[in-house]
Formats: structure tokens, sequence, C-alpha cells
């Protein structure tokens, strides 16, 4: 196939993990320019990709303002509430588009976007890259050989992890929904979406419950400061920042979350970033809203059923799920699926090399081989002309969009939300914030 040519916007921790592809397959596709407003994180990017300065621009508007395309397709890695306007602009141009999930935060702004790139007849590519890994790949063939019967319900738990869930959930970009988005929609669309994948039909009814229980004033230790530098109780506390951080420092470990803190890795940088920024603030003070604990209940189209249940009260870790079936029945923890037969009574442990081969099933650990499929199905897809090639196309990933907003109107409701079979007949399902 022959070699693509790229456009990033925005250098952040996924666009820059997105655009590495390129480094690691040179023969299929290379960065052509980046659109980063931060000039380190732009400068750092371009040194990496040999990018000329007029080539690493502050603005992705400078690029589609040429008047002509400068590359194949374009990467979209902005903060979530920035995704609809350069989708929209680069889909007007005739690029290939791969979005960061969540691909938009309100329904209006989701069809905006498949209508954008269907009427430019544009490849789409949403970042659900937990459909991409090994692991799931396995599962998806297991289930398809028919090993469990049919599949009647799921269990499924996303393990947020307590340091993640403190790190990005309450200090950091998503720790307030009308500044980002829902945590069910910035966190969890990947699980919903991946749910409808595995089960195979689209989700009928939707219910949910959750709310914001611990990271508030009232459960601040008596004593604590405003900021873990300074707090005298910080030794006795799970969230202490300049433990976690410092040690992450010291030992070498300076990819995420420890990049997303400071662009200088030395230790006078971490200070000041500790004391002066967002991610040094005591966890109990912060202006975090998002829930930090949710449970979804789905019932699909067919009849079966799922539980969904994230929460950031456990060690950070791969994803687990339950799979009921009229034959069988699967566990999986991310690496190992275990399938025991009603029949014979025997369970049989597969392993999918989602550790071992590809990485942990985070987004430091590239999400067990998700992070590296979703570019390689995108840019096959843009090198062949087919969008088949693609997992997350604007169809599915405007499905698994609306179940997330129909789930957070359920529980703010506090009621079952019904979801049209079709797509493209659905009620308009609000955000939380137009809800009031």
């Amino acid at each position: 196939m022959p070699q693509i040519s790229l456009a990033v916007v925005g250098a952040g921790d996924r666009g820059t993990r997105h655009a590495r592809f390129a480094l690691e397959h040179p023969d299929r596709a290379r960065v052509v320019a980046v659109a980063e407003p931060r000039a380190v994180r732009r400068e750092r990017f371009a040194a990496e990709h040999g990018l000329a300065a007029e080539d690493a621009v502050a603005d992705w508007r400078e690029l589609t303002s040429r008047g002509r395309r400068i590359a194949d397709a374009v990467l979209v890695c902005t903060l979530d509430r920035d995704h609809l306007e350069p989708v929209l602009a680069f889909a007007a141009l005739g690029y290939h588009i791969m979005l960061e999930k969540p691909m938009a935060l309100d329904e209006e702004s989701c069809r905006a976007v498949v209508e954008a790139v269907e009427k430019a007849g544009v490849i789409l590519s949403v970042g659900h890259v937990l459909r991409y890994t090994p692991y799931t790949q396995a599962l998806k063939v297991l289930l398809g050989e028919g090993r469990i019967g049919d599949v009647v319900s799921v269990r499924h738990l996303e393990p947020v992890g307590f340091w993640h869930q403190a790190h990005s959930f309450v200090r950091g970009n998503w720790r307030r929904s009308d500044e980002a988005t829902t945590m069910l929609m910035a966190k969890s669309c990947h699980d919903l979406d991946w749910l409808q994948y595995v089960v195979g039909a689209p989700p009928k009814r939707v219910s949910s419950f959750g709310r914001l229980s611990y990271f508030t004033a009232e459960h601040r230790p008596e004593g604590a400061a405003d900021r873990c530098v300074e707090c005298p109780v910080r030794a006795q506390c799970s969230f202490d920042v300049v433990r976690f951080y410092g040690d992450r420092l010291a030992g070498g470990d300076h990819g995420w979350p420890l990049s997303v803190v400071v662009d200088d890795l030395t230790e006078e940088a971490l200070d000041t970033a500790l004391r002066t920024g967002p991610y040094g603030r005591c966890v109990f003070a912060c202006d975090n809203d998002v829930v930090d604990h949710q449970v979804v209940a789905m019932e699909f189209e067919g009849g079966a059923t799922a539980t969904f249940t994230m929460t950031g009260f456990t060690q950070i870790g791969h994803r687990r799920t339950e799979i009921f079936g009229t034959r069988g029945e699967v566990r999986g923890d991310g690496q190992l699926l275990h399938v025991h037969d009603f029949l014979t009574g025997t369970t049989e442990s597969i392993g999918t090399s989602a550790v071992s081969a590809v990485g942990a099933m985070t987004a430091e650990g590239g999400h067990g081989g998700g992070d590296a499929g979703l570019m390689d199905a995108f840019v096959s897809a843009v090198a062949a002309g087919d969008p088949s090639l693609v997992r997350s196309g604007p169809r599915e990933s405007l499905l698994s969009h609306l179940t997330v907003l129909a789930a957070e109107r359920a529980r703010l409701e506090r009621r079952v939300v019904e979801l049209e079979a079709a797509a493209g007949d659905r009620e308009i399902v609000r955000t939380p914030e137009a809800l009031g």
C-alpha cells in the first residue's frame, strides 16, 4: 500500500502517541504538519517528526486557510469540547479524519460530524481503541463461533484507578462537566461502545445511577492544607502528589501522567507545578463535580442485557468482563479469556497477548494494542480507499455516543430512557448542562 501523509491537530498525549505510528512505520505514513498552541509541545513534536517551522503552527486554522489539502488525512486530538469545528473544516477540504473520542459532547454536534464526513465522502475513524485490541478480537471470534451459545447477559467493570481518578477527574482537565464533559462521556464512552460491539446489537433501553461521593470538602482530613506540598498530613493520604509524581520523576517514568503535569522534567519544574498548578491541589479542595462511581444497565435489541460499572476506587488495571450465554460463559481480564462449557464441564484459558506483546490496557500502555490497532486500521483504510477497514466509523460511533447521552439523562432524571433502533430516528438527547 502507498505511504499516506498526516496532519496532526493537538500535540498532547493522545496526538503525540497516535502520530508515533508514522515513526514506527515510515513506509506507511509520515507526518507533514502539526497544529498545537503550546510552544514547547509544538516544538518538541516538530523536532520528533522533522517538520519545518512553517509546518508547525499554533492554530489549526492556519492549515485549513491554505486553500488546499496538505495531507491525505488529519488526526484531530484537541480537547473534547474543541472537536467539532476542526472536523467540519477539514472534512470540507476532503481530509480523511481520525477523531479522538468522544466525537462530540451533544447529539447535535455528533450528528453534525457524521453529516459532514458523509457529505464530503471522507473516511472517519473515532478513537474507540478498545475495538482494536487483540483481546477484543479474540473475544469476538470466540463469540462468533458460538462457543457459549447466544449471549444472554454481560457484566463489565472499568476500574479507573484511585490515582487516575484523582489525576484526571478531580484535579485535571475532565474534572467538571461544564468545562469538559461528563465522566461517562470522557472515560466510559469506550465501554458502552465496546459492549454494543461485543454483544453485536444496538441498545434499546438504559438506566443509570451514580454520584460524586468522596472527593468533596466534607471528607477533607482535619488539618489538611489546600496543596499537598504544604500539607502536614500528606504522609497518611493516598492522594499525595509529592510522592506520586515525585516517585515517577525519580524513577524515570516520564510518560503519562507526569508528562501532563510538567513539560520540563526536573525537580524544580515539578515543585513549581505542584505549588501553583491544578495538579498540586488537595483532592478534597478542588472544583470538581463529575461522578466518582456510576452504574449503567442496558437492554439490547434481541433481549440481551448488560451492566456496566465505572469506579474510581480501585487499583488501575484491566477492564474485567463476564459474558453469560446459553451454552457457557466467558470471564475476561484484558489479558486472558476463560471459557467454561456447560455440557462438558471444562474450562479453557485462552491467552490474547494483550499485555505481554502489545502493552497494558491503559493510556500509558497503549490500551493493550488498541492504539496501534486503531492507527493501523485507519492508515490502511486511507491507503486503500476502503472505509470498511475501520471498526469505529461514523454510524457506529454515533450510536454509542447517543447511548452515553441517554444513560446520563437516565441518571439525572432517575428513569429508564428508551432508544429507537435506528440512530437516525432517535429522539434528541440533551446534555446534562442543557437539562439544567
